[in-house]
Formats: C-alpha cells, sequence, structure tokens
C-alpha cells in the first residue's frame, strides 16, 4: 500500500491550490484521512480530518479557507486551499487508516509568496 501526495507548488498570495492524496495497492478500506502540515523549524500541525463516512473537522486558521473532500471510488482525498497566505507555506503530508493501519505520504511542498 502506498499513499502519495500531489498539487503542491508556487502560488501567489491570495491564490488557491487543490492538493490530492492517493493510496494505492492492495486496499480493502479507508477510514478517516487527514492532512497535516509542516513549516521549517515548526512542529507538524494538524490541517483537516475527513471521516470515512464524510465528516469533517478544521484547524482553526484554516477554517473558511480550507476544503477537505473524498472521492472514494478514486480512493483519494482533496484539500482544497483558497486565499492562501504566506504562512500558509509549509510541507503538507496526508494520513490514512488504511486496513487499521496507519500511513503517511511522502509530503508536498506549497509555497505562498509573491
Amino acid at each position: 500500500v502506498q499513499l502519495q501526495a500531489s498539487g503542491g507548488g508556487l502560488v501567489q498570495p491570495g491564490g488557491s491550490l487543490r492538493l490530492s492524496c492517493t493510496a494505492s495497492g492492495s486496499i480493502t478500506s479507508i477510514n478517516a484521512v487527514a492532512w497535516y502540515r509542516q513549516a521549517p523549524g515548526k512542529q507538524r500541525e494538524f490541517v483537516a480530518r475527513i471521516s470515512s463516512g464524510g465528516s469533517t473537522n478544521y484547524a482553526d486558521s484554516m477554517k473558511g479557507r480550507f476544503t477537505i473532500s473524498r472521492d472514494n471510488a478514486k480512493n483519494t482525498v482533496y484539500l482544497q486551499m483558497n486565499s492562501l497566505k504566506p504562512e500558509d507555506s509549509a510541507v503538507y503530508y496526508c494520513n490514512a487508516g488504511i486496513d487499521r493501519r496507519p500511513y503517511w505520504g511522502q509530503g508536498t511542498l506549497v509555497t505562498v509568496s509573491s
């Protein structure tokens, strides 16, 4: 089983990006999936989470700007990020419970800069 995060890049302040987290391999079920991020010199922090049933929760600083969603047919979870700020710059990681085991993606870099 592999978990791959993608979609990062360079974006101007106020811009948008959509990150994807895709699971591949022999998979029976994917439970909750969460996004975390880690900026240089800082601890990894929670961004958003979506349950297997589609319930969502967000870190306070992301509410209203970020939206997490999932496409179970594609084994993919998305993180739509709008109104990006320079302080959103970080490596974004996804974490998923797959067949009762936790997996981490490799991270995708988001840089918000003019």
